[in-house]
């Protein structure tokens, strides 16, 4: 009973100190905590549902995926076998049907071109199994078909790079503690604490960002001609709403080794433009091409739609230069976001969305600390009537508990939801549980006629058996909805999680602490419990 050596007490006033004072930071103010500059303060971070924001759920367009994988897998198909030695003699492969298949002019060659193609039927992740399935038919046509296990590994990779994107993207708007994860197979959840415009955030989250660089086409085009082959019709907002353009379909360069892109100024004028730096290997192709085709025009394309056709007057060497196509400021910003921070490896639809406004997040916040203060003034009141000076060292850990928690928040930059503060209103009601137990144990051993330090020895002694394993089973129905839950639930997953370990560690070694300093200090020979 008497275990509590200098050391150990200030240990434990020290650690509680420490947790409390991560706490301040969030009582006070931006204004006030901005101030201080470099200087560490770890804040509880408001969630949706408390300040307001965006909410959006993105759903990914498998199908589209598919038919691109299919489109990119016959295109390298066809370069490696006319880069064969000798070349393999084929016909037009077809994508029909959602397979890969084309005839063998020279049924001789089947072997090599079977050999060939062995290296594109791949293995999906770790599973074993092939991302493509090889057949011949007649001798002679060769058929190649994604496999299923294909399909999901490649759906899963685009996900995973598509939710790292959207992070990036909303990071670099400069928003704090965003929720960004994935639901199911094929959709995104995104929420935005604090953003005013759902509609912007949507555009800037559903842009793939492709940026494609090619050759305008100055055959004469009328709307609704015959296209010339290896070109094609692409919209030109900046001739008009209605206005086209002829370009070639290859593409001269593309935005996968772009490194740096921003919102600047046109120099010698208040247009706004989005800059662009390539990589070195991107910035040889670049000049390389402008050389080559100086004094004609260049279509800079994203998402399929041509932003500007600049015609090439001098060679551009340094590997960088500018996008313009009457943006505003803000429209600059958001393409810049969108290509520096990667394009999407999939497309992502918003299937739903809605904003939460401040006010409601107000009242949520005004009647969660109205529960909580209510909760807090009857447990002191109960504890104090019902156990005397043992209720009101309950009573001081209950208050201490409640800043701890803020303080462990913080330190683990948690968001704090509305179901979060219902788990802090119900750790409150239950922190005093294990403080109850022991104090109905030293009654019942005062009853026996024990001495008061054997009494209150046994009180914590016995009960903490109990209030561990009681306190385990609340861990576990935790620990379940924290891996198993999503949104509301894991908010309030986690505050009960964290709840009942600061709890348990105030309610038994806090309280059993300040109970041995006084029984040092007064030695009663009685206690009213």
């Amino acid at each position: 009973m008497q275990d509590f050596p200098r050391w150990k007490v200030i240990s434990i006033l020290g650690f509680l100190a420490c947790l409390m004072a991560l706490a301040i930071p969030s009582f006070l103010p931006d204004s006030v905590t901005d101030r201080w500059g470099g200087f560490p303060h770890p804040k509880v971070n408001l969630g949706l549902d408390l300040v307001g924001g965006s909410y959006l759920l993105l759903e990914a367009d498998t199908k589209e995926l598919v038919k691109n994988r299919l489109e990119a897998k016959r295109e390298e198909i066809l370069n490696d076998i006319n880069t064969a030695t000798p070349p393999i003699q084929i016909g037009d492969i077809s994508t029909d049907g959602g397979k890969l298949s084309f005839l063998l002019r020279d049924v001789r060659q089947l072997d090599a071109a079977r050999e060939l193609l062995n290296k594109h039927i791949g293995g999906a992740g770790m599973t074993g199994q092939r991302d493509w399935d090889l057949s011949v038919i007649d001798g002679q046509r060769i058929v190649m078909t994604p496999t299923q296990a294909g399909i999901t590994q490649a759906v899963n990779t685009a996900m995973s790079t598509a939710t790292d994107v959207v992070r990036t993207r909303i990071d670099k708007l400069g928003t704090k503690e965003p929720t960004i994860v994935r639901q199911g197979n094929d959709r995104i959840v995104v929420q935005v604490p604090g953003s005013k415009d759902p509609k912007a955030l949507q555009e800037l989250l559903g842009k793939t960002a492709k940026l494609e660089f090619k050759m305008v086409d100055d055959t004469p085009y009328v709307a609704g001609g015959i296209v010339p082959a290896g070109s094609q019709v692409l919209p030109y907002p900046e001739g008009g709403p209605q206005a086209k353009i002829l370009v070639k379909r290859q593409a001269i360069l593309t935005g996968d080794q772009l490194v740096s892109a921003s919102q600047g100024f046109k120099p010698d004028s208040t247009e706004a433009i989005v800059n662009f730096g390539f990589n070195a290997e991107g910035g040889r192709k670049f000049a390389r091409i402008t050389q080559d085709y100086t004094g004609k025009a260049f279509a800079v394309i994203v998402d399929g739609q041509v932003i500007s056709a600049p015609r090439i007057n001098t060679p551009i060497l340094g590997g960088s230069g500018y996008i313009e196509g009457r943006f505003t400021v803000e429209s600059a910003n958001n393409l810049a976001i969108a290509l520096s921070s990667g394009k999407l490896p999939i497309t992502l639809k918003v299937i739903e969305e809605h904003s939460v406004g401040a006010d409601l997040g107000a009242d949520s916040i005004h009647a969660g600390i109205l529960a909580s203060c209510i909760a807090v003034a009857l447990v002191v009141v109960f504890m104090i009537v019902t156990y005397g000076r043992f209720g009101f060292y309950a009573d001081y850990a209950v208050i201490i508990n409640v800043v701890v928690i803020m303080g462990v928040l913080a330190l683990l930059n948690g968001t704090l939801t509305l179901p979060g503060i219902a788990g802090f209103v119900l750790t409150i009601g239950t922190a005093v549980d294990a403080n109850v137990l022991i104090n109905e144990r030293i009654r019942e051993e005062r009853r026996r006629g024990r001495s008061v330090i054997q009494s209150v020895e046994l009180g914590y002694k016995e009960a903490s058996r109990t209030i561990f394993e009681a306190n385990a089973t609340h861990a576990i129905s935790g620990l379940i909805m924290l891996l198993l839950g999503s949104g509301p639930v894991k908010g309030f997953a986690v505050v009960l999680l964290i709840g009942i370990v600061t709890s348990v560690f105030t309610a038994v070694t806090f309280t059993r602490m300040l109970v041995v300093l006084w029984i040092r200090k007064n030695r009663p020979t009685e206690i009213n419990i």
